[in-house]
């Protein structure tokens, strides 16, 4: 039986959830409105094996609907026009989640992302932010939350090349999916299909791969432009 937490995250975050059929295109204000970094988030969609629940803005609905039947390749290689945003990319990841994070020693401290020793890819997440620092406050691995809806919040991590290998990563995830769960919510942890290391990362603290996917667009990379 689905979580309910996970179940109201769906929802909530999607539009609906589950699935009824292959693909259910749903038109949601909440592709319209500021995610959890203040930017909206235009596609966002999960998929098990009962089929894929692709949430987009209203005004798009019909457009997207009406490229339902293409295989999930050429869909993604299609929506970014389909929602008016050329020049964006379609992309899946491995979606996961947990209700039972790896029992291990906490090793990180929760600080203001706000704090001179937090890097600047943790800054955007705000709140409090996990980190490890070296004897000298460096700092070595972290994770950010992004606070989706009251149900469910994704974790991210980040660890300095100096300091991978030493399993510090798994920790911090295992550590912040406890405190999601403390605080109420369902902690979730998506990766590219590719990043082996990733995944070692996500399987070694908990959050099993059950087969799910996400869905959503990448902003075009501006060095890529210049």
């Amino acid at each position: 039986m689905l979580d309910q937490r996970l179940h109201h995250h769906l929802v909530t975050w999607l539009g609906m959830w589950p699935a009824g059929t292959a693909l259910d295109v749903v038109g949601s204000e909440r592709r319209i409105q500021p995610g959890w970094d203040g930017e909206p988030h235009p596609v966002i969609g999960i998929g098990d094996r009962g089929g894929i629940v692709l949430s987009v803005p209203p005004a798009r609905t019909g457009t997207v609907r009406a490229l339902g039947q293409l295989p999930i390749a050429d869909l993604l290689r299609k929506l970014p026009d389909a929602v008016g945003l050329p020049g964006w990319s379609g992309y899946r990841a491995v979606f996961r989640h947990t209700l039972a994070p790896t029992p291990s020693p906490d090793r990180g401290e929760w600080i203001d992302a706000r704090d001179p020793a937090v890097p600047g890819w943790l800054r955007p997440f705000g709140g409090e932010v996990l980190v490890i620092r070296d004897s000298d406050g460096r700092y070595l691995a972290g994770v950010g939350i992004k606070r989706h809806d009251g149900y469910g919040h994704e974790l991210a991590v980040g660890t300095e090349p100096a300091a991978r290998g030493r399993g510090l990563a798994r920790r911090l995830v295992a550590q912040a999916a406890r405190r999601v769960l403390d605080e109420g919510a369902v902690p979730t942890y998506l990766h590219a299909p590719e990043n082996v290391a990733s995944a070692r990362v996500a399987r070694a603290a908990g959050f099993a791969d059950r087969g799910w996917s996400a869905y959503g667009l990448s902003r075009p990379d501006p060095a890529a432009a210049s």
